[in-house]
């Protein structure tokens, strides 16, 4: 499931929630909480293999830019073999050659540089994304506590297992 459908869901949650007579706080129905929780749990990891996934692309991409590379490097020794009769001419295919070289490190580069953007852009706004659910989620906790409802549990953000 599409993590920002359940971001969705958990604002629905709250704005569904009833209101406290004179408070800025609400009663939020724990099971639904709950369960839009765990399936943000099991999103999360969803999202992170997406985002390994443009990283196996971006490889993907690299290696065949590569390859063109390689390929185009041995067509223009092929060919600057072929004309080494004459040094004019044998001159003119060096040069080529040593722009089709440039021109094709230059490809690879740019696509190497667009990828690394491309997974860069994701991730934050990944990172941004759980950033904002994570404060949604501690401003709810805060809100419960503030009002007496639910104790204060005993969790350190250090340790992953606790948030389980």
């Amino acid at each position: 499931m599409d993590i920002l459908h359940l971001v969705d869901r958990l604002e629905e949650l709250f704005n569904e929630s009833r209101p406290i007579w004179l408070t800025h706080s609400v009663i939020v129905d724990e099971n639904r909480l709950m369960d839009l929780i765990d399936q943000m749990r099991i999103s999360i990891p969803e999202e992170i293999k997406k985002a390994q996934q443009v990283n196996v692309q971006r490889d993907r991409v690299l290696a065949q830019a590569q390859e063109e590379a390689n390929r185009t490097l041995a067509l223009a020794r092929e060919k600057g073999e072929k004309m080494i009769e004459r040094n004019e001419v044998a001159q003119l295919s060096q040069a080529r050659a040593d722009q089709i070289i440039e021109q094709a490190h230059r490809e690879a580069t740019k696509t190497q540089r667009e990828a690394d953007k491309y997974v860069a852009d994701t991730l934050m706004r990944l990172e941004a994304e759980l950033g904002r659910i994570l404060a949604q989620v501690q401003n709810g906790i805060r809100t419960l506590q503030t009002n007496g409802s639910v104790q204060q549990p005993q969790i350190s953000p250090n340790n992953p297992k606790d948030l389980l």
